[in-house]
């Protein structure tokens, strides 16, 4: 158990004085920048970044001082700070704050100790609007430094950033000669942005996503109603040598066999071969950007089309080629990319979800202070569940450390309960053995396990019958609601027969749906809605709503202007955000539209919640405004500010 801290470094707010230069956030910073809104549990990625390295005798905490000092004059990132409500960042002098170091004494720097101060360390809140971007821990065992630990912010660093701040930071510490030549700065990124590049990868990316069924992960079992995610980490020595051979059999790197060996699990558990991986490209290809620590990382959409019985080789080498047509656009612009997302997800009346997100670390990472407890031969698994949101998607995290294989994987329990989440990572392991044994590994042509008990395959995608019930119910008017399906192959359709009160129509449920894509799994909107007149219960209709497959038949939405004092207010904020200077009347904004479609982007949901803020109303998160829940829909989160009080005493009665 350790202690606490002995001391903390105060650091004071930045001055106009200590700036060096400033400019615009590049396109990925923008994501990050917006990211550090959105509350804690609901983020996506982890803000901030941490890892550790190990400190080499005989270096002391004045040469850890020494050393962090050093690094922060080399990279302007680590004295960077942002604006809260513009995407802009100013670069300070080296010397502008205190070095944000603390120290803890640990009766033993091993890896469960290294594993929970880290975590704590991350846990800490970091300000990169008013003081520097990072924290640093020393962790003291009988009074000599162990390892450093450190935390930094994601607006200013990314995954392959923060190993190559540690790598130098544990070269500084061995005493080596360390000259390397100038790295790309932040502001450096943002002067090599090609706009007509960008926009040519928005609609490569685009196409692939439209293109792309949803939820192919449904049939890989789980707990139907599972609210809890399994975090699993899997570490083999006997794989780092297989992965090895694998790689020189079928001449492709080790990163991507992982990636078609994930493919192939998927296809051969869920009978899917055209799904979508989200994978984290460093975009580190020029020396310059080697030794950079900046947010340079990204994800792209690989898009994965297998051939049933097709032998391991081709699954790699189809891979390949769809990895390299996502690699080729390096640069994108993440606010307008996900806005414009949001405005094809409402069309179409489905949620792309990514079947597999992956992530590599292809930086060697021997800082890292040794674990004592490694098999020398076999693997060894841990596995943490916690009641937590689901995940719609597999996370792999892959990694290759000291001579084993490291495979990190977040999935919720509806896809993945606690006993095939175990089994993921050993059937891969499994699997690279056999290839590396000279098997072909063909790809089953049917599904190896059944569907999950109420989903069902439309050609949308795969839709929870139950939750589609569940929503339909959920519209005020509505007393009882059937999903049936219907149809087969490219006809295939539901069928929701809703007992409804005599003023819900059509238009009704169809906005009802719509503005439940993306909150709730495996929920398809209809593409149109035949009402029948037959039959009344309760004064009202009953009607028939069929969710035919065609996009083109979607009915369009009549527009609606702003009634309440929360539509008002949320109007008048999007009004006010709407780029390209031309800002509507609040009255002519649409509510049964959503903030996409107004063209307003990630950067100016900041701004947006300060207006409401100003307005005297709360209750929406910052995700929820970049998804495609229309305005009225959001408006009805909205809760009016509770008062304040003055200073100095309570509100009087």
């Amino acid at each position: 158990m350790s202690t606490r801290p002995v001391h903390h470094l105060r650091e004071p707010a930045p001055s106009r004085a200590t700036v060096l230069r400033g400019g615009p956030l590049s396109w990925v910073q923008e994501w990050h920048w917006f990211e550090r809104t959105i509350p804690a549990p609901r983020r996506v990625n982890p803000t901030p970044l941490a890892d550790h390295c190990h400190v080499p005798p005989p270096a002391t905490v004045a040469d850890v001082h020494a050393a962090l000092a050093l690094l922060t004059a080399r990279h302007e990132a680590l004295r960077t700070t942002v604006d809260p409500l513009r995407p802009v960042q100013h670069v300070h002098r080296p010397d502008w704050a205190p070095l944000p170091v603390d120290r803890v004494d640990v009766p033993v720097a091993d890896a469960d100790t290294l594993e929970t101060e880290t975590a704590a360390l991350a846990a800490r809140p970091i300000d990169p609007e008013r003081r520097p971007p990072w924290l640093a821990r020393v962790l003291l065992e009988k009074g000599e430094p162990r390892a450093v630990l450190l935390a930094v912010h994601h607006v200013v660093i990314d995954g392959w950033g923060l190993a190559v701040l540690l790598d130098q930071l544990h070269a500084q510490l061995r005493g080596a000669d360390v000259r390397l030549a100038t790295a790309m700065h932040p502001l450096d990124a943002v002067d090599t942005q090609h706009l007509a590049r960008a926009r040519a990868a928005e609609r490569a990316w685009l196409a692939r996503f439209e293109s792309n069924p949803t939820g192919v992960l449904a049939p890989f079992g789980g707990i139907a109603d599972g609210g809890g995610r399994h975090r699993l980490q899997h570490r083999s020595v006997g794989a780092y040598e297989d992965l090895d051979r694998v790689a020189r059999r079928f001449r492709a790197s080790p990163e991507t066999v992982v990636l078609a060996a994930l493919a192939h699990d998927v296809a051969s558990r869920t009978g899917e071969h055209r799904f979508l991986a989200s994978v984290v490209v460093s975009n580190r290809a020029r020396a310059a950007l080697r030794n950079s620590i900046g947010v340079r990382a990204l994800t792209v959409p690989v898009q994965i089309d297998l051939r049933p019985g097709a032998p391991f080789g081709e699954v790699v080498a189809s891979v390949v080629d769809a990895s390299a047509a996502a690699y080729r656009h390096g640069q994108w612009r993440p606010a307008e990319l996900v806005a414009a997302q949001a405005r094809m997800d409402r069309r179409r009346g489905i949620v792309t979800v990514p079947t597999i997100e992956y992530n590599c670390y292809a930086w060697p990472r021997e800082y890292l202070v040794p674990v004592r407890d490694a098999p020398p031969a076999g693997s060894a698994t841990w596995l943490a569940s916690a009641p937590d949101d689901p995940c719609e998607t597999l996370y792999v995290d892959f990694s290759r450390d000291q001579g084993f294989v490291s495979i990190d994987v977040t999935v919720g329990d509806h896809l993945l309960d606690a006993a095939q989440a175990l089994a993921l990572p050993t059937r891969l392991c499994a699997l690279l053995r056999a290839l590396a044994d000279g098997a072909r590994c063909p790809i089953p042509a049917a599904a190896l396990a059944p569907a999950a008990p109420g989903w069902w395959r439309a050609p949308q995608g795969w839709a929870d019958l139950a939750a589609v019930e569940d929503v339909v119910r959920g519209h005020p008017g509505v007393l009882e609601a059937t999903v049936t399906p219907s149809g087969e192959g490219d006809e295939a359709h539901l069928v929701v027969r809703a007992e409804v009160a005599a003023d819900v129509g059509p238009d009704d449920l169809h906005r009802h749906v719509l503005d439940h894509i993306g909150e709730v799994p495996g929920v398809l909107a209809p593409a149109r809605y035949v009402l029948s007149s037959a039959g009344t219960a309760s004064g009202g209709l009953r009607g028939q709503f069929r969710a035919a497959p065609g996009a083109s038949d979607i009915p369009r939405v009549p527009v609606r202007p702003p009634a309440t004092d929360a539509e008002w207010a949320l109007a008048e904020a999007v009004a006010a955000v709407v780029p390209g200077g031309a800002q509507p009347h609040p009255a002519d904004v649409d509510m049964n539209r959503c903030l996409a479609d107004h063209g307003v982007t990630l950067v100016a949901v900041p701004s947006l919640l300060t207006l409401l803020q100003e307005s005297g109303f709360a209750g929406i998160a910052p995700d929820e405004l970049a998804g495609t829940a229309s305005l009225g829909h959001l408006a009805a989160a909205l809760a009016p500010l509770p008062p304040r009080a003055p200073c100095g005493g309570d509100t009087s009665p």
